[in-house]
């Protein structure tokens, strides 16, 4: 059992060339709403069919087309729920990122190298 707290919602994370075409796209082509939007962070949410479950898109300048997603898990404190999983021997990228006065992101992995993401909100939506 983990000795941290889970939010309760999940994103799924995508990386994206551009973020207006995407957020067009997901609009266009399945109905999605965008409920959230930090183009300084290059960054963008949007609803799914799902309740709690959002499309987050990330803009990046390489993409490599293979597609693939990370699943980021709302957490009520990153800190704690990094230190538990690394007490358990899981591998994490690094050190905690915080894009100030929106989140705190701690990227880890699973046994085969998949990546997952916790999220801690400073701004919740």
């Amino acid at each position: 059992m983990p000795n941290f707290e889970y939010k309760g919602d999940i994103t799924l994370s995508c990386s994206v060339k551009d973020l207006d075409t995407s957020i067009d796209w997901f609009k266009e082509m399945l109905g999605f709403e965008e409920v959230f939007r930090a183009p300084e962070a290059g960054w963008a949410e949007l609803t799914s069919t799902t309740a709690d479950v959002t499309i987050g898109l990330g803009q990046n300048e390489e993409v490599d087309g293979r597609g693939g997603t990370t699943p980021v898990f709302g957490v009520l404190d990153v800190v704690a729920a990094k230190a538990d999983l690394e007490a358990k021997g899981v591998q994490f990228d690094g050190d905690i990122v915080e894009i100030p006065g929106m989140v705190k992101l701690a990227t880890f992995f699973d046994p085969d190298g998949n990546s997952y993401m916790f999220a801690e909100s400073q701004n919740p939506q």
